[in-house]
């Protein structure tokens, strides 16, 4: 595998994933941060260049410390030939092995190659796939500055009663980890405060001053993290929140996407309301452990 480097070259890959969205689109979206100072300090890795069939997204050696931080031990595949993806990953310069990891894709054609690699080297798979939704049509607009008070200025009605907008930030990250059901933990923790200060975290007030409702784009791209405390539940808040998202990455050019499991009705039903498009493809996890931390 070739680690691109150069920022043209990025582009080109970038510019060419666009046509196989929505299965490319973790790729996708990580190849977009990488290119705007890649705060998460990740890599490309490619079969061949320019006629690639595997493309790798991962964080840098330096940033994998932790044998067992699979938050930050992540990496992105898109391939075009699921044939050729086993010998890949059974190369230990590419996806090390010795780590507890996750791989993140959307494209269901990985599994068999994943299974396969991970039992050969006695790890231990434990695989998710839940419903990926992404705008029904690519809208563009002129990209302005970069100021995020743009995200309250989409719209008139950014204020609805008694609820209002704020942008999180890393002081939010004990409540998000708190209910997050892939946190909880102190990595995970470390993970979310990461993400907070380099990507957008966007939620609602309530009444009483609190933050009710919320939602954090990861290095991906992905606006995940997603939560409403039970009180203020079915009342809109996150439909409100995915309305001024949408508008102000849209300007922006970000790419966004969801992921949502399948029998969580009141989710669907909200990204359908703001006209989201359900992909077959499906988005799909495997969090892989050595024997040795099981």
């Amino acid at each position: 595998m070739l680690v691109l480097h150069n920022s043209q070259k990025l582009q080109i890959l970038y510019k060419s994933l666009e046509k196989s969205i929505p299965e490319s689109i973790k790729v996708y979206g990580a190849i977009f941060n990488i290119k705007d100072k890649n705060p998460f300090n990740m890599e490309v890795l490619v079969d061949a260049w320019p006629d690639y069939q595997i493309v790798i997204t991962r964080p840098q050696k330096q940033e994998m410390k932790d044998d067992q931080d699979h938050y930050t031990n992540t990496y992105h595949i898109f391939t075009k030939a699921p044939d050729k993806l086993e010998e890949v990953l059974s190369y230990s310069n590419v996806i090390n092995w010795e780590q507890t990891l996750q791989i993140q894709g959307c494209q269901e054609g990985l599994d068999e190659a994943i299974r396969k690699v991970a039992t050969s080297k006695s790890v231990q798979v434990d695989y998710m796939k839940t419903m990926l939704f992404i705008p029904e049509l690519p809208k563009k607009h002129k990209t302005s500055s970069n100021d995020k008070m743009e995200l309250f200025e989409v719209d008139d009605d950014n204020k609805e009663g008694n609820f209002s907008n704020m942008f999180l930030d890393a002081s939010h990250a004990g409540l998000v980890n708190e209910h997050w059901a892939f946190g909880k933990n102190e990595r995970s923790l470390k993970y979310i405060e990461r993400c907070l200060q380099d990507f957008l975290g966007f939620g609602l007030l309530g009444p009483e001053g609190q933050l009710v409702s919320w939602i954090v784009m990861e290095q991906s791209c992905e606006l995940r993290m997603g939560y409403t405390v039970p009180k203020y539940r079915h009342q809109g808040n996150m439909l409100q929140i995915g309305y001024h998202l949408e508008k102000y990455l849209s300007q922006k050019e970000i790419p966004f996407y969801f992921h949502v499991a399948d029998n969580n009705g009141k989710s669907l039903q909200a990204l359908n309301n703001l006209g989201f498009k359900t992909c077959p493809c499906g988005w799909h996890q495997w969090k892989c452990t050595p024997k040795k931390y099981c």
